[in-house]
């Protein structure tokens, strides 16, 4: 094809990249209005044939965009940082890509002017009747990033009952409310808007009505505020007021956030992740033991950075612990050189390098982890062992140093290409434990001699197709491979020197200042990548990109670790963990509130399931009307199977307990001869678990009361005089 022949590849897999993330788009849109028994061919394909130039001439926009467009400047400081509250747990700040957005409309537009095939394919295509509406929002996008400053923050507190999550911006200038207001009523059309944007008055006027789903915009002369509800939005506007630097700025984490500006960086994030695990309610006992034991309830701060570092474009993740690496945490050894890399070609599709420190110790702790139960995985470990006459942990692992490769060249179905290769500690003894697995399968295996190595080859067949493996044993490592000839590639690439390890382009692609001594690399080819992915959905796109594979860069992710600090670092955005981890440490603030509504919804279930239980056992024992305690609702500790008005077995051992889910429940009855009412009360356990008690009588309507948690009993006079849950 023509991109092929006139591009780069690096610029051929972003413009293939780029079509096929628009044609996925097309396709998803079309498919809402698309009659089930019309064709499934896909739209990628119907517009290739329609538009045959079309994929160079996306080639070329690419170029353009790459060469024209001035990306924001880093930032050496932050106005912002020092007025955040001393409750933030959570900080990212990204740069105002308002102007990046212009730039790009308007190359986009030029191209299109230049372009008779991008502009009918644009204009009358599968895109055609949401392109007015693409081009739209990123002229709007624009006019809105030009009223704000030059950094945009979205950080989260945990202060009082709720954690919260606001965004703040710089106002640059007037017209921002009304800009707003017009935007909002052009996108909601004839729907509710889901954003709403207030002035100070307003704000002031406005009624509470707790957290809703809508986001709610405050425009004040000096800054943008954004939060899920009024008083959050009051309770920082008045902070804000209070002018002066807040002590966030001078607390252990707020130094360690505003560290990452020095140098210079693009986007940032951080979450405090020690504060925000002291906030896991307390009943929750077995599984924060279970957590402790697993080493990451030591964690410190989670922090990422988008920066340049000698001229080149880095991201960096720093996991840290307020102590010593221990359990799960630890798993991962301390950088060192990494040996198994030496038997890697020099070009694979993608791999993985990782050290374990004790390949023993982590057996052990995913039994410990795993439990003594009949359903643990380990339960039959020992018979099976028995069988064997071996032990997997002292005649396996104990030969294995921990650090291992794996590679994959090729996912053809019928000639698959793979190694791994072990870094081994004791080969001969090793070997032995390996003859005595392959004995008890009674494959046939045959062994050639090559060079002084031996190969050790074996078929694993199945009704489909016939699996070959192949292990032989080189310097101190051993190699299991797709094939003999798999095999052996490997160990010549390791004594002549043309291994991944001493590849260049890997080499240049290591961030500066990194070194291949780590803990863990990932390493792929993005244009391998991105022919296989392709392959699914386009093949006729996935052809010329093969035949570029090797000639691009590969793609490094390295992960550094040492006693209290696991980092992460990345040149290539292609791999970049780092985003993908803002993202979600966004939603980190809100896990709290996420678990409290979960809570919530949980205890309303459980007094619905009361009221059904004490009709249950008003008609099974009319005598006594209705149960006169959780206990009489529940199982027979000593025998489940003999149900009485003393244990009626109507709801489970946990609810009877008192305590589920972050909240107490009780039952309270008004007895005579007969019990003829009652009143059902669940309340939090704590601020953290709940904000909203519960409670029903026999009428079976349940409802709330927000604040503080109650303690029983509640009449059923006063529970009929809260809130009816809706």
């Amino acid at each position: 094809m023509a991109c092929a022949q006139t591009l780069p590849s690096s610029h051929f897999v972003k413009c293939a990249a780029t079509i096929a993330a628009i044609f996925l788009a097309a396709s998803a849109c079309q498919a809402q209005d698309t009659p089930a028994d019309q064709s499934t061919e896909m739209p990628s394909l119907q517009a290739l044939n329609k538009y045959p130039g079309l994929l160079p001439e996306f080639g070329q926009l690419v170029v353009k965009l790459q060469r024209n467009i001035q990306g924001p400047s880093p930032h050496n400081e932050s106005r912002l940082l020092p007025l955040l509250p001393e409750s933030t747990v959570f900080y990212a700040a990204i740069p105002n890509y308002g102007d990046v957005a212009h730039q790009t409309l308007k190359i986009f537009r030029d191209e299109l002017q230049q372009s008779s095939v991008l502009r009918d394919w644009w204009q009358h295509g599968e895109l055609a009747t949401t392109a007015p509406k693409i081009e739209d929002s990123l002229e709007k996008l624009y006019q809105f990033h030009e009223y704000l400053g030059d950094e945009i923050v979205v950080f989260g507190t945990i202060e009082g009952r709720n954690p919260s999550l606001l965004f703040l911006a710089e106002i640059h200038k007037p017209g921002l409310k009304n800009f707003l207001q017009q935007t909002i009523d052009h996108f909601a059309g004839k729907s509710k808007p889901g954003v709403r944007a207030l002035d100070p008055q307003e704000l002031a006027d406005a009624k509470d009505q707790g957290h809703t789903q809508e986001l709610i915009v405050l425009v004040r002369p000096d800054f943008a505020i954004a939060a899920s509800d009024l008083a959050t939005l009051r309770s920082f506007s008045a902070h804000l007021d209070q002018h002066g630097p807040s002590k966030f700025i001078s607390s252990p984490f707020g130094q360690r956030v505003l560290q990452e500006y020095n140098g210079g960086v693009t986007a940032v994030g951080a979450a405090d992740l020690h504060k925000i695990l002291t906030q896991i309610p307390p009943d929750m006992q077995q599984e924060q033991s279970t957590f402790h034991r697993s080493g990451f309830a030591d964690m410190k701060y989670l922090v990422w950075d988008h920066k340049k570092v000698a001229g080149q474009a880095v991201s960096q993740l720093e996991l840290s612990f307020v102590a010593p690496r221990h359990g799960a945490a630890s798993w991962l050894a301390k950088s060192a050189p990494l040996t198994t890399m030496d038997f890697a070609s020099p070009h694979p599709m993608m791999g993985l390098t990782l050290a374990l420190a004790n390949p023993s110790q982590v057996f052990e702790d995913v039994k410990d982890f795993a439990g003594t139960s009949s359903s643990s995985p380990f339960a039959t470990l020992a018979q099976f062992e028995k069988a064997l006459n071996l032990s997997l942990k002292d005649d396996l692992l104990k030969y294995l140093s921990g650090e291992f490769t794996l590679e994959v060249d090729s996912f053809t179905p019928r000639k698959p290409a793979w190694k791994a290769i072990f870094k081994v500690n004791d080969a001969t003894r090793l070997q032995e434990t390996l003859n005595a697995l392959l004995a008890t399968t009674h494959l046939e295996v045959q062994h050639a001699d090559d060079g002084g190595i031996t190969y050790n080859s074996f078929a694993i067949p199945s009704s489909t197709t016939t699996t070959k493996i192949a292990y032989a044993f080189a310097d101190g490592h051993l190699i299991v491979a797709s094939g003999r000839e798999v095999a052996a590639a490997a160990i010549q690439s390791h004594r002549s020197g043309e291994s991944l390890a001493k590849s260049k382009p890997l080499l240049a692609t290591l961030p500066s200042g990194q070194s291949l001594d780590a803990s863990a690399l990932f390493f792929g080819d993005p244009i391998a990548m991105s022919s296989l992915q392709m392959r699914r959905f386009a093949p006729q796109m996935a052809d010329p990109i093969e035949k570029l594979v090797g000639q691009g860069s590969p793609s490094v992710l390295g992960i550094y670790a040492d006693d209290t600090t696991i980092r992460e670092t990345s040149g290539s955005s292609s791999v970049d963990v780092g985003v993908g981890l803002v993202v979600a440490a966004v939603a980190i603030p809100n896990l709290l509130r996420s678990r409290i509504a979960a809570n919530e919804a949980s205890a309303v279930g459980s007094v619905r399931t009361l009221n059904t239980a004490q009709v249950t056992y008003e008609v099974t024992y009319p005598k006594r009307g209705y149960a006169p305690s959780l206990v009489s609702l529940g199982p027979n500790p000593k025998d489940s199977s003999a149900p009485s008005p003393e244990y009626a077995d109507v709801i489970n051992e946990s609810l009877a307990s008192g305590t589920k889910s972050g909240y107490h429940f009780s039952l309270t009855t008004t007895c005579k001869k007969t019990c003829q009412e009652y009143v059902v009360l669940a309340t939090p356990i704590s601020s953290s678990t709940g904000t909203r008690s519960f409670c029903s009588t026999s009428d079976g309507i349940i409802r709330l009361k927000i604040g503080d948690s109650l303690a029983p009993p509640v009449s059923a006079a006063k529970c009929r005089a809260w809130e009816p849950l809706h």
